[in-house]
């Protein structure tokens, strides 16, 4: 388990993000600073932390076992990466402000460490990668939120 990579997320993520400026362009893709930060709070923390819950896998099993590769080694998310649970334009925003977004992304991420404080050996399904556990679930996010940081220039100091 990487100690690093849940340190990021407990203490660092939130303070990149809030520096975001929400009118900086995406380097790709399409979605804005504050659908982004949507996105990861209520889609992907969400999931993560048992809020959203998926009744099936919808990867292949054949695939499933090169995305759970993928998912534990350090190479990133390319960019474009096709997510197929989402549409092909961002959803509109569920939120006021860009704070507002951050406020909940915080509320998300309080909410995963809980759970699994909780009940250590929890496991999630995620409609991707399939049933995770917490260290795997860290991987992911720590991933994910790396692959958007850099989708916006930002490039955090420790990988």
């Amino acid at each position: 388990m990487s100690i690093e990579k849940e340190n990021f997320l407990r203490t660092k993520l939130v303070s990149y993000l809030q520096q975001l400026d929400p009118s900086t362009p995406p380097l790709w893709g399409k979605m804005s600073v504050q659908q982004m930060i949507e996105h990861f709070a209520c889609d992907v923390l969400a999931n993560a932390n048992g809020n959203l819950k998926f009744e099936k896998v919808i990867s292949t099993e054949d695939h499933l076992t090169k995305l759970r590769e993928f998912l534990m080694s350090e190479k990133p998310f390319r960019e474009n990466t096709k997510n197929p649970l989402l549409d092909e334009n961002p959803k509109p925003l569920r939120y006021k402000t860009i704070q507002a977004a951050i406020g909940i992304l915080q509320e998300e991420l309080i909410v995963f460490f809980e759970v699994y404080d909780k009940n250590p050996d929890l496991v999630i399904l995620n409609p991707i990668f399939g049933h995770l556990n917490f260290e795997q679930n860290v991987q992911l996010l720590h991933k994910h939120a790396y692959h958007h940081l850099k989708q916006f220039g930002v490039v955090p100091m420790e990988r």
